[in-house]
């Protein structure tokens, strides 16, 4: 079945970096997008970047834009966040996510989701 596991969070200090990885399993991940979703305390789940099945498309959320950036390695069956100039805004739980039906539309409703990690930026 499909499993999604994310891995890299922790505490950084405000400016500083982090490096999310999503392993996934169970399903050809070459055929789908994936997204990044992250949800605050709070606040409600929000999507972070999306990368399209064949990687030639990708979408932010406007507040990390230029700070974050996707990736996808299908041989790995990975995902990756990189976030830069991390704000204490970031801190939330981050989810890697699958919409097995939307490549990465303004709709893309993820079915499936892994456990989260969490990231906690200080000021």
């Amino acid at each position: 079945q499909v499993q999604l596991m994310e891995s890299g969070g922790g505490l950084v200090q405000s400016g500083g970096s982090l490096r999310l990885s999503c392993a996934a399993s169970g399903f050809n991940l070459d055929y789908y997008a994936m997204g990044w979703f992250r949800q605050a305390p709070g606040k409600e789940r929000e999507k972070v970047s999306c990368i399209s099945r064949y990687g030639n498309r990708t979408s932010y959320a406007d507040s990390v834009k230029g700070r974050f950036t996707i990736s996808r390695d299908d041989a790995q069956m990975t995902i990756t966040l990189q976030m830069n100039d991390l704000k204490p805004e970031d801190t939330a739980v981050y989810y890697c996510a699958l919409d097995p039906w939307d490549d990465c539309s303004d709709n893309y409703d993820p079915n499936y989701w892994g456990q989260g990690t969490r990231v906690t930026v200080s000021s």
